[in-house]
């Protein structure tokens, strides 16, 4: 008997594609049901069909219209943040499960390895970005130890991992990204940027994640770091520290002043620096910033699924 729950992928580009492979490869919890696009032409529709998938050129509306709708359970949606609004609201409306990899960022913020039971009974999670699936968990890590006042983080991607949904989505990508590390990893005050790294050949996402805290155990917080870090390798292979964790002591004698938050910060600043190379399961592995997040949404369905079969009667 195939107790699998059946998903359904709104977005036929990078991130959708990826995801497609991902749910069809690794997961035993879940099976694609159908794969929605509008560009008859886009590669992971065209992929899709190969692979026996049921596929739509329609959209979303296209998707509702399929015969097998009724047997999904849960939707991905890879598209913008633009359209997740709407996306939302008509899958809402049929009493689907919706897991956004868009920053629109309508439901709670999910990261697997901080807050990824929290939200299971949620009618939408948004999977926040790509550069806080990476990031947060380490300012998490760090706040486990020692209040985080302030936390930046930059992510720095391939630009040919960047796909259209990406690039018209930095502004989105920014506030949401800034806001989850407040919100997740708990942080008073975030602040994110984003690169996209033209070089050739193409690098492989990295992350740098700078916190200022209390003066505290150095070893603890290089510890939590560490266990940080092996959590999120159970299911992103190639998420990995670049070097240790790097320690400065903010002093009374040449105190750090916080634009941000017009404050002048003395302790202790704490400085992470992260890879994360992909799976290469659609992309190169270059694009770790694809595979990160499709791996955290991937994971989070998994759960939800779970939790979704554990309550249904027998």
């Amino acid at each position: 008997m195939n107790d699998r729950l059946k998903v359904a992928i709104i977005g036929s580009g990078n991130i959708g594609t990826d995801l497609m492979m991902k749910v069809m490869r690794l997961s035993r919890t879940l099976e694609m049901g159908a794969f929605a696009g509008i560009d008859p032409e886009s590669d992971g529709l065209k992929r899709a069909e190969r692979m026996g998938v049921p596929i739509t050129v329609g959209g979303v509306d296209g998707l509702v219209s399929m015969s097998g709708f009724k047997d999904i359970g849960i939707v991905f949606d890879a598209t913008s943040a633009g359209a997740h609004a709407r996306h939302n609201a008509v899958l809402q409306s049929h009493g689907k499960r919706v897991i956004d990899l868009t920053p629109a960022a309508i439901g709670p913020y999910t990261i697997p390895p901080v807050n990824g039971y929290a939200n299971l009974d949620a009618p939408n999670v948004n999977m926040v970005t790509c550069g806080g699936q990476a990031t947060i968990p380490i300012v998490a890590a760090i706040n486990h130890i020692t209040p985080v006042h302030y936390g930046e983080i930059v992510a720095s991607i391939a630009s040919k991992s960047a796909g259209p949904g990406t690039r018209a989505n930095i502004d989105e990508f920014t506030e949401t990204t800034s806001q989850a590390i407040v919100d997740v990893g708990g942080a008073r005050r975030g602040k994110a940027i984003i690169v996209l790294n033209p070089a050739e050949p193409p690098l492989i996402m990295r992350d740098t994640i700078y916190c200022l805290t209390d003066d505290a155990d150095q070893a603890a917080i290089a510890a939590s770091v560490d266990a940080m870090v092996a959590e999120v390798q159970s299911y992103v292979p190639g998420y990995r520290l670049k070097q240790a964790v790097q320690f400065e002591r903010i002093g009374n004698n040449a105190p750090l002043r916080i634009p941000e938050m017009d404050e002048v910060f003395i302790g202790l600043k704490v400085t992470v620096f992260i890879e994360v190379e992909g799976a290469a399961h659609y992309l190169p592995a270059y694009a770790g910033n694809l595979d990160i997040m499709t791996s955290a949404a991937l994971r989070t369905a998994e759960s939800v699924a779970l939790c979704m079969r554990d309550r249904i009667p027998a």
